[in-house]
């Protein structure tokens, strides 16, 4: 048991792990390593500054060692918003052996919203096994007695890749709404690190050995821009928003050499509960680019477009969903 009120960190290669134990509320708080991927959402919206950017390690292009995070123990007070806002589900939060986010409890912040739905009736089952290995997190499984499809939805990450798989069965509806780009002629010669650390494959190498978008795969994280090798630079600049009727001003970090990144990541909107606070008005601020107008990839489009077939793990299925005569390769 640690101190009251005292926070205890622990931290090795797989977690790290704080620990209050307090009179009446004990927290737990966990990062899995494993899970990170280094995309520095959580330090960025983190209020208290308590989290920072542990950056990856490259050796000729190549990922030798996971970008992560590291936590001042001392500035943490487990509000939760880096639970919330972790795309990975990488960080846990409970309370008194329960999980709680004290943010939404409150209500300063929303829950994101992030769905994947499966529909029995329209799901071909001589897919089952080609969209269970085709799923990014590991989190799709077939249950025999029920005849069914299940999720494993509190780890699921949304890439959408079991949309395509399953030619429309599975449908997803991600929290974040943006863009990703892939510029290759920018990249640093023979470099692939950002696809060694892409969670959900959107970012792939092919069976030519060369990088490649597959675009409606992104979550949006903005882990390939922490682990490429030319950075993103940042201005600051001041922001005002309405909080209850008072003005406040806040500063934000502004992108100011978008034409030279070879991945670029933009994050327009967010779907997410209702709620209005200062908080969350701040974060959002953070970690979201000024194009709320702006159209998302159309779900329907998706499913005909054959380079998302062939960023599948195996080749199943044609654009059209007739077998592909490809079955069977390692794309």
């Amino acid at each position: 048991m640690s101190q009251r009120g005292i926070a205890q960190k622990t931290k090795n290669e797989k977690e790290m792990t704080i620990h209050r134990g307090m009179v009446t509320r004990d927290y737990w708080m966990k990062w899995d390593f494993d899970k990170c991927v280094g995309c520095q959402i959580c330090p960025t919206s983190c209020p208290m500054g308590a989290l920072t950017h542990v950056p990856a390690v490259l050796e000729d292009g190549r990922m030798v060692s996971k970008a992560a995070v590291d936590v001042d123990e001392k500035k943490c007070v487990n509000c939760g918003i880096c639970v919330i806002t972790c795309p990975t589900h990488a960080i846990s939060l409970t309370i008194n052996g329960k999980k709680e986010i004290p943010v939404i409890e409150y209500g300063a912040y929303p829950e994101l919203l992030a769905k994947t739905k499966f529909r029995k009736e329209e799901f071909d089952f001589s897919l089952k096994d080609f969209v269970i290995d085709n799923c990014s997190a590991d989190v799709i499984s077939y249950d025999e007695v029920r005849d069914t499809m299940r999720v494993d939805f509190e780890n699921c990450i949304h890439c959408r890749q079991c949309e395509i798989a399953s030619n429309g069965a599975f449908t997803v509806d991600q929290a974040w709404v943006g863009s990703v780009e892939l510029h290759r002629e920018r990249c640093v010669e023979g470099c692939l690190a950002c696809a060694d650390i892409c969670p959900s494959r959107a970012l792939h190498i092919n069976e030519q050995g060369e990088l490649v978008l597959a675009d409606y795969y992104c979550i949006k994280c903005g882990a390939c821009m922490q682990i490429c090798p030319i950075k993103p630079q940042y201005k600051t600049e001041t922001f005002q928003f309405t909080s209850n009727g008072v003005n406040v001003t806040r500063e934000r970090e502004v992108l100011v050499n978008e034409d030279e990144l070879a991945v670029k990541v933009e994050r327009w909107r967010v779907n997410h509960t209702p709620v209005s606070s200062a908080t969350w008005t701040e974060a959002l601020r953070k970690l979201s680019d000024d194009k709320a107008t702006m159209v998302e990839i159309d779900r329907k489009r998706a499913l005909r477009r054959e380079d998302l077939i062939l960023a599948l793990r195996k080749g199943d299925l044609s654009p059209s969903g007739a077998p592909n005569p490809n079955k069977g390769r390692i794309f």
